[in-house]
């Protein structure tokens, strides 16, 4: 049996070398070296890109990502967790149906979604024209770091909000109901039984959010028309019109390396099997 097992996770086992780890051994082989990326015999040692990787200008870029990431992370915490309680706390039979009303909106492409806000916030755009039924003039809505943030936060909210549901439909019911029979009352039992017990969830979603957040290049060169350079556009940058694939790569080692250690220091996500929903 486990020898059949392990025959069963042999193409598996290809697919990752074949995909996942021969690209990143090339990349990181591009990102310590320099020369013609065509022809890797002549490639030579040199650690010039990561040394570029300190100037100001690159640091200030990191630091801007960082950021807009961390709020962006921020408000979908702020709004998906009561959006997974409220889900959570109906009953079976409509749960599902929430569920799917909220999670249509994903299964568009991402691409479109975005386009979508640009509809919606360009001058031109819906907002400006009904603003402007009421005599008010054009916002200059985008391109702006806010517009930025709103499209991470629609783009990315169904990923906080799906692990804080998992978590929270797992809770014990019966774990609830003996804290109101110790006196709790709706607040207590929220503070000191349902969010703690929920904390794998939300760290969950913290991840999920924060690491695409970071590293998104397609939200802020639309909505923020070119001005709002995060890393994930430099990256873009150095290899379709720079043509520094050297720094790119160094770039995207960086922040893999970056965003790995972001997950070390986050608490583990597993929450205890079985237990009947808290509801």
């Amino acid at each position: 049996m486990k020898n059949r097992a392990k025959l069963l996770a042999y193409p598996y086992a290809v697919w990752m070398a074949i995909f996942i780890v021969v690209p990143l051994l090339l990349v990181f082989v591009i990102s310590i070296t320099e020369g013609n990326v065509r022809d890797l015999g002549s490639l030579k040692l040199s650690t010039k890109s990561y040394a570029k990787f300190f100037d100001p200008m690159y640091m200030s870029i990191i630091w801007r990502s960082f950021y807009l990431a961390f709020i962006s992370t921020a408000i979908c915490l702020v709004l998906g967790y009561p959006v997974a309680y409220i889900i959570a706390k109906e009953k079976v039979s409509r749960r599902n149906g929430l569920l799917m009303f909220f999670l249509v909106p994903i299964w568009m492409n991402f691409l479109l979604r975005t386009y979508a806000w640009m509809t919606l916030l360009s001058k031109n755009g819906i907002i400006n024209k009904f603003l402007g039924i009421f005599g008010i003039e054009p916002l200059n809505l985008m391109p702006s770091t806010g517009a930025v943030v709103m499209g991470m936060v629609y783009n990315f909210l169904p990923f906080m909000v799906l692990p804080i549901y998992t978590v929270l439909t797992k809770i014990d019911k019966s774990v609830v109901e003996a804290a109101m029979d110790l006196g709790a009352g709706k607040v207590g039992v929220f503070l000191k039984v349902i969010f703690p017990l929920s904390i794998p969830g939300v760290f969950s979603g913290i991840t999920m959010v924060y690491m695409p957040a970071v590293s998104t290049f397609v939200i802020s060169k639309l909505l923020g028309g070119g001005k709002e350079l995060l890393i994930g556009n430099l990256i873009e940058q150095q290899f379709t019109v720079q043509g520094d694939w050297h720094f790119g790569s160094a770039l995207s080692i960086i922040l893999m390396v970056i965003i790995l250690i972001s997950m070390l220091f986050m608490p583990g996500n597993d929450t205890e099997e079985g237990g009947a929903s808290m509801w």
